[in-house]
Parts: C-alpha cells; structure tokens; sequence
C-alpha cells in the first residue's frame, strides 16, 4: 500500500515552534496543531505523534537565526525536511496581516503544491569555515567603523592631514604625532587607535586560522585553484568557496549566476521591454566575467599558478589565452 503525505509546515522561533499540517491533495484544508518548544527534544515528541505506517511525513521551514539544527536532526531520523528561503515565498500583496500560526499553514500549503524550492544546506565542516571567514569579515568591518570614528573625531578638532589620505605608514606615523592640550582629547584619541591597532591584530589572527585550517578543508583544492586566477587571493578564494558551497549542484551557469544575485533585473510589459543592472538579490560572494585585453600577470599570480593542480592549471592557462579574467567583487571575506 501506498504512503500518503503529510505536509508539515513549522514556523521556528527560538522558543517556539508553530506547526500546522496539510494531508496530500490540493483540496485539503490545513489544521493547526499547535505551538511546541523551540528545542529538539520536542521536536522528537512531535514527529513520534505524527509517524504512522501508511503515513510520510515531509517537513518544511524557512532559513533564519535557529540554524540548520533541525533539519540536521530530522534527516538523521530519515525524515523528509527542506529549509526554504523566506524571500522567495510566494505572498499576496493585499495580505496585511501576518502571524505565526498564518506563516506555518502557508509554509504547509505551499510545500504541498510544490511552489517552495529548497536552498542548499552545508555540511557542518563547511558551515564552521564558513563561521570563520564571517567572523573574519565581521571583523574587518569592525575596523573599518573604527577607523571612520577616528577620521570624524579628527575632522571635528580640525586636524588634517597634509599628505594622501588612507592609512599608510606615513599616515600612522602623523597619527602617533598628534597630541591634544586637553587631557580628554587625548585618552579619547588614544583609545580610538587602541580600537583600530585590535581590530587589525583580530583580522591577522583569524586569516591565520583560515590558513591552518583550509589545507584540511574538502574543497582546499579548489581554493588553490581559484588563487591562480588574476586577483583572487587565498581569502578571497576561500570566501567565495565557502559562501557558494559544493558548486556541483549547479547544473547550468545561469543557475549560478541567479544564486549570486547577477542576473539582470527587468520590468517588461507588452511591446515595452526595460531591463536595468544586475539584481543582487542572492548570495553577497558576487563574481563577474569580463572579457579584457591580455594582461600581464605578476610574479604573486604566476606562483599561485604554478602551485594549482595540473587540471586546474591548464584550464586556467586556457582562459588566459583567450584573454578572460575572472575578476570577482563583492566578496564577505574581504
């Protein structure tokens, strides 16, 4: 005898977790069940209630702050489970009204049509490097707000500098000159580059751990295999790796371009046909391919190459032939 479906919508919170179930058949209403613990321990009551041998159960939940823990959980007990984006759920534009209960009986309805496409879910190794670049770039965005903090505290006591802007050895040099005749001026300069001097010991720290840790990595060999390309570097490369993941699910370029958000946005209608720039509605690891004239590769780029596997290579020494690059822009882990 056939199994029949049970299509379980879970709206997941940190403390809560609303589910409502749809039966198979486009007809069927769709009950609430209720509102369980946020937790997996009632999320194990909750699939043994629902078992039954003539009955599969196939769960569904959007990406959010919980994580994958869920659906890690229920996969290793052989159920069915998806996570799907929360922007690429259909919604209704005169809907003005939105509850949990609401989300969870949308997410069970939608699952049972076939309207919700599932995202990609990464391994826990993957996820943890991908923890560490984020953590990286968190970082680095750290510094960057501190430094601007500076520049303003600067700018409003009237201190310029004289040379080019950025932060350049000379441009340290002239920080560490300065000096305010108020005492409160100064602690405050001196704390503000005591900020900035941490944040860059945080960065090196955390670039140092991504290079231990990558050579580990099951995909180390195509992160030394994009350093080959001109102007991707190793964090750049591992950046990119870990956000896009095992690249192989893409069965055609489009779908990888769609995924990273370089598709063309369009607003056509009738014989009017209007398309604008690139969409970036996906992943921030954003790469873009241009035709240039032929370059010249520095000594840096010509010894990542050399390092690269020989496949990799030849591919790569191919491309360079044809007079491509791959320039890629927009990385997380800058």
């Amino acid at each position: 005898m056939a199994k029949r479906s049970m299509f379980v919508g879970m709206d997941v919170h940190k403390e809560s977790i609303d589910i409502s179930l749809a039966e198979e058949g486009r007809a069927g209403e769709v009950p609430h069940y209720g509102v369980i613990p946020g937790d997996l321990e009632a999320v194990a009551k909750i699939v043994r209630a629902l078992r039954a041998p003539t009955r599969r159960l196939r769960f569904v939940y959007e990406a959010g702050p919980c994580g994958f823990g869920i659906h890690r959980y229920l996969t290793a007990q052989g159920e069915d489970c998806v996570v799907v984006n929360p922007s690429s759920m259909p919604k209704r534009s005169g809907d003005r009204i939105k509850t949990d209960r609401r989300d969870g009986d949308a997410l069970a309805r939608l699952h049972r049509a076939g309207e919700l496409t599932a995202i990609y879910i990464p391994t826990p190794d993957d996820e943890a490097l991908r923890d560490l670049v984020r953590a990286r770039e968190d970082a680095v965005g750290l510094g960057t707000q501190a430094k601007h903090r500076l520049k303003a505290f600067l700018l409003r006591q009237g201190r310029r500098y004289p040379g080019r802007a950025g932060w350049t050895r000379p441009y340290r040099r002239w920080l560490a000159d300065l000096s305010f005749p108020l005492a409160p001026q100064h602690i405050a300069l001196q704390e503000y580059h005591d900020t900035i001097d941490e944040t860059e010991r945080r960065v090196e720290r955390l670039t140092d751990q991504l290079r231990q840790l990558t050579p580990g990595w099951r995909w180390a060999p195509v992160v030394d295999a994009l350093q080959a390309l001109r102007g991707v570097s190793f964090v750049t490369a591992v950046g990119l790796v870990t956000e896009i993941g095992d690249i192989r699910r893409f069965t055609h370029p489009r779908q990888l371009m769609a995924f990273l958000g370089l598709v063309p946005s369009e607003y056509s209608s009738g014989p009017s046909v209007r398309r604008g720039g690139i969409t970036k509605a996906g992943n921030p690891a954003r790469a873009a391919l241009a035709g240039r004239s032929r370059v010249g590769v520095s000594r840096r780029a010509a010894h990542r190459t050399t390092d690269a596997p020989c496949g990799y290579r030849n591919a790569i020494n191919s491309a360079h032939d044809l007079s491509s690059t791959i320039v890629v822009v927009g990385v997380r882990a800058r």
